[in-house]
């Protein structure tokens, strides 16, 4: 049965089976990178995030949202494909305000609403995961003009890979708490193909920042994006 579930179900079980869902504080800064302390903070979303309205694509067990509703008092929406994920973000943060964990598949729920966000993000969540072509003009749609989209995704030539030559997805894989790899397809861009399809969507290219974690290696593990709506 687990065999034919989705990597991401499989993932957040053993999650959910291995640490309690329970309260737990808030952290202390938004994380967009595999070494935590590393890199930038909230303060790329926007100069001020108060009472401003933002989104989450794959908001995992929660722990950004949680950070921009409590620490910048925004109102955050975090949405996930996996209902146990979901269950999780609200057992740890679901007593804050001003923050809304949904579950479902995330361009199916932009292409459900109606509503329009000062701020957009991934952090190695959807965008990577779902086409692009469809993904990222969804995206533009909802969000305010001259906002700010921002991703992280696996840099593509993490472990000495190679980023795609065309369009289409490449083999990826999901590494489990048990250390199991689960395949999944991923989009792995470079910066230069990403600028393409954001500038298709409506959405001005802004920042591309590359970080290492001197634990995976010499290669650089994560890629940064900030884009803009036109």
């Amino acid at each position: 049965m687990l065999a034919q579930a989705s990597p991401w179900y499989v993932h957040a079980l053993q999650r959910t089976t291995a640490s309690p869902a329970e309260p737990l504080s808030v952290p202390a800064r938004m994380e967009w990178t595999t070494r935590p302390g590393s890199g930038p903070g909230a303060e790329i979303l926007g100069p001020d995030l108060r009472r401003k309205r933002l989104l989450e694509l794959g908001c995992g067990p929660g722990h950004n949202a949680a950070h921009l509703a409590t620490r910048y008092g925004g109102h955050v929406t975090g949405v996930d494909l996996v209902g146990l994920q979901v269950r999780r973000a609200r057992s740890h943060y679901g007593r804050l305000n001003n923050l809304t964990f949904v579950a479902g598949h995330a361009l199916h729920y932009l292409q459900a609403s109606d509503e329009r966000f000062d701020a957009i993000y991934s952090v190695f969540g959807a965008i990577g995961l779902v086409a692009p072509e469809l993904l990222l003009p969804a995206i533009a749609q909802h969000l305010k003009p001259g906002c700010t989209l921002a991703f992280s995704v696996p840099h593509p030539q993490r472990g000495g890979r190679r980023p795609s030559t065309d369009d289409r997805p490449g083999r990826d894989y999901v590494t489990l708490p048990d250390r199991t790899r689960l395949p999944i397809a991923r989009w792995e861009f470079d910066a230069e193909r990403w600028e393409k399809h954001l500038g298709q969507a409506g959405l001005w290219l802004a920042s591309v920042q590359e970080f290492h974690d001197a634990r995976r290696g010499l290669w650089p593990t994560t890629l940064l994006i900030t884009a803009r709506k036109l």
